[in-house]
């Protein structure tokens, strides 16, 4: 700060030493001419600019001692509500020009960053990875891997990228993406728009480089005893979410395609079987399909050469629009070959109220947000018992709060994720989800995370 305040007063008061200079040096070449004619008057500047000027740099100079006095947890805090204020302006853009926005912001680190330690006891152990907390961000905000480091470093415990197409592909028609403001929810219909595998592959495989560098480079100060969470993205846990091009005619070949291209890349693979917005796609979630579908993947993961840490776990997303046959079928599958996770849920198509009394509510496409939390936290809970506990679970749709999050681990989410909320609420949701959750777990006398999974059914 107080380097910047040199500079502002170099830019104000070199200009008047150049012009003072240039001034001097006319006058002594001249002839007598110039003794004739008065000298040069030397600009000044105004007795209001002068004033302005001081004040200028008086407030830089007490704002610097004054965020020098400050400790780093509070300033952080700033920063993040600061993003508040920023909330109504992409409010008033397009729905998807806000996405992109916001995407490329993330990418070009002018988000804040937290520096703040998470509370231990949000720390949890999943597949082997250490996540920070369990808060996440679930596909579909950074479809194409742009934003990753930015991502994490707002403090999401774990961030998903995808869903990604083998092939590029456009997507469905604009407009595609549609808010209903007044109920926390939005429709979209985008059709896995998608720059393809290669692309996605080479922004991760650049920042794997990059993060490898770093620990070879880099001096650690932890201690030995400090927990270290992360995982190959860095200070947090990478997911890759896998979809199949529209036209294409062998869904197996398509995430096989992904699984051979991205898994060394990622934390942990999923299989997204349940958007609606790719014809056909919720087909491959009956039993048989699926049976199939993940016994390729599985084999095309295993085939592939693993350090120590072993293949990346792979999940499998559904949709919340699945009858009680459906669902079962998804467990006896999930069980029998030992699938490490589910994602649960998609957006839905159905339209409850209060969403369907909106007019927006009759566009076509996905519907997520608060309108979603009560279908997709109940198949959530169908979906422990059925699975008996013995898979991790991903709760998502409709988290706007820290009690949010709460109820769906208490449903049996191991971990959870957010995507409308975070969409409305910014940056500054993440730090207050967190602290709420924490808030919780100690209200209700739970130690860790982990204590409160599936506390509903003790």
């Amino acid at each position: 700060m107080f380097m910047a305040t040199r500079k502002l007063s170099r830019h104000f008061s070199y200009p008047r030493l150049i012009s003072t200079t240039h001034g001097a040096a006319r006058h002594s070449s001249s002839s007598s001419s110039a003794a004739a004619a008065p000298a040069p008057k030397i600009p000044h500047f105004s007795k209001k600019g002068r004033l302005l000027t001081g004040a200028t740099i008086g407030l830089v100079i007490a704002g610097g001692a004054y965020v020098s006095t400050v400790d780093e947890a509070t300033f952080c805090g700033w920063l993040f509500s600061a993003t508040k204020l920023v909330n109504p302006f992409f409010a008033l853009l397009d729905a998807e020009v806000a996405h992109r926005l916001a995407v490329s912001a993330a990418a070009r680190g002018w988000v804040p960053r937290e520096k703040r330690t998470d509370s231990s006891i949000l720390g949890l152990e999943v597949w082997g990875r250490k996540f920070s907390n369990p808060i996440g961000l679930a596909a579909g905000f950074d479809k194409n891997a742009e934003a990753v480091e930015g991502l994490l470093g707002m403090g999401f415990g774990f961030v998903e990228v995808g869903s990604v197409t083998p092939v590029p592909q456009e997507g469905n028609p604009k407009p595609r993406i549609f808010r209903l403001r007044q109920e926390g929810a939005i429709i979209n219909r985008c059709g896995f728009n998608s720059e393809g595998i290669v692309a996605v592959a080479k922004r991760l495989g650049a920042q794997h480089g990059k993060r490898k560098l770093d620990e070879t480079t880099g001096t650690s100060t932890s201690s030995n005893d400090e927990v270290k969470y992360g995982g190959k993205a860095g200070p947090g846990i990478l997911g890759v979410n896998l979809g199949k091009n529209k036209t294409s005619e062998d869904a197996a070949a398509d995430y096989v395609q992904g699984v051979h291209t991205l898994s060394q890349y990622a934390d942990y693979l999923v299989i997204n079987v349940s958007s609606p917005n790719t014809p056909g796609l919720r087909m491959l979630q009956g039993r048989k399909q699926l049976k199939d579908l993940v016994k390729k993947i599985q084999a095309a993961r295993d085939e592939m050469q693993w350090g120590e840490e072993g293949p990346p776990p792979l999940l499998v997303k559904i949709a919340p629009d699945l009858s009680k046959e459906d669902l079962e079928d998804i467990a006896a599958v999930a069980l029998a070959l030992r699938l490490d996770g589910l994602i649960i849920s998609n957006t839905t198509i159905s339209r409850s109220e209060p969403a369907s009394k909106n007019p927006v509510a009759e566009e076509s496409g996905g519907l997520s947000g608060k309108p979603l939390f009560e279908l997709s936290t109940n198949i959530l809970k169908e979906m422990y018992l059925l699975t008996r506990g013995k898979i991790p679970l991903i709760g998502c749709g409709g988290i706007a709060s820290g009690e949010d999050a709460y109820k769906k681990i208490r449903a049996g989410a191991t971990l959870v994720q957010l995507y409308t909320g975070f969409a409305y609420g910014g940056p500054a949701l993440i730090p207050q989800i967190k602290v709420e959750l924490a808030e919780c777990l100690e209200r209700d006398g739970f130690k860790s995370t982990v204590e409160a999974v599936g506390a509903d059914y003790r």
